[in-house]
C-alpha cells in the first residue's frame, strides 16, 4: 500500500505534463500489444502455409498450389500467388522472381504497419518530460525569487526535485517502448527474411522441375 502511495504521490507531484506521457504510454502499449500478437501469429500460419504447400510444388504441381494459395490470405501465399500467376504466363524465371518481389514490396509495408510509432512516442515521451521539468524549474526560480531568504534553499531544492518527477517519468515510458520497439523491429525482419528465402526456394524448386522434365526428354 505504501509503494502505491508513493506512486500516486509521485505523479501527482510531476505536473500537468504527467497526463500526456500517461496518454503516449497508453498508446505505445496498445500498439504494441497488437503489433506482437499480429507478428506471432503471422509466423505462425505462414509457416504451416509453407509446409502444406511445400510437398506440393516439390511435385510440381503449380496448379494445386495455386487453387491453395489463392484462397489463402497469409502473406507467403499472397507471394507464391504471384509466381504462380506470373509462372502461368511466362516462362522466364526471372519474371516470376520480378513478380514475387513484387508481392514481397506490397506485403512488408502491411508487416511493419504502425511499429514505426514506438520509437516515435518514446521520444515524443522523453521529450515531454524535460519539458515537463523546464516549465517546471521556471515556476520554482519565479517561486523563489520572492520567497523569504531563510527559505529559498527549502524552497528551491523541493521545487527541483518535484520537476524532475517529469523528465523520471518520461524516461521510464520511454525506454521499455524502445525496447520493445527493437523487439517487434527484430520479429518483422525475421519475417521478412522467412518470406525472401521461401521465394528463393520456389525458384529452386521450379529449376529442378524443369531440370527433371528435360532430363526424362
Amino acid at each position: 500500500m505504501d509503494g502505491f502511495n508513493t506512486v500516486i504521490r509521485f505523479f501527482q507531484e510531476g505536473g500537468v505534463f504527467m497526463y500526456p506521457i500517461v496518454v503516449v504510454l497508453a498508446l505505445g502499449v496498445a500498439i504494441a500489444m497488437e503489433r506482437y500478437v499480429y507478428l506471432t501469429a503471422a509466423r505462425a500460419t505462414n509457416r504451416k502455409a509453407w509446409n502444406d504447400l511445400l510437398p506440393i510444388l516439390t511435385d510440381g504441381n503449380y496448379q494445386q498450389a495455386y487453387s491453395m494459395t489463392s484462397e489463402s490470405e497469409t502473406a507467403i501465399s499472397k507471394i507464391i500467388t504471384y509466381g504462380l500467376s506470373r509462372l502461368g504466363t511466362s516462362s522466364r524465371l526471372e519474371d516470376v522472381e520480378a513478380a514475387m518481389e513484387e508481392g514481397l514490396m506490397e506485403i512488408t509495408p502491411r508487416l511493419e504497419k504502425r511499429t514505426h510509432y514506438l520509437a516515435t512516442f518514446a521520444n515524443i515521451a522523453t521529450l515531454l518530460g524535460l519539458l515537463g521539468t523546464i516549465i517546471g524549474l521556471i515556476q520554482a526560480f519565479t517561486a523563489v525569487a520572492n520567497a523569504d531568504p531563510t527559505e529559498k534553499a527549502d524552497l528551491l531544492s523541493s521545487s527541483i526535485s518535484v520537476a524532475m518527477n517529469t523528465t523520471a517519468f518520461g524516461l521510464i515510458v520511454a525506454i521499455p517502448l524502445l525496447l520493445i520497439y527493437a523487439v517487434l523491429q527484430t520479429k518483422t525482419t525475421e519475417l521478412v527474411d522467412t518470406l525472401e528465402m521461401a521465394a528463393v526456394k520456389f525458384n529452386n524448386l521450379i529449376r529442378r522441375h524443369r531440370a527433371k522434365q528435360s532430363s526424362a526428354k
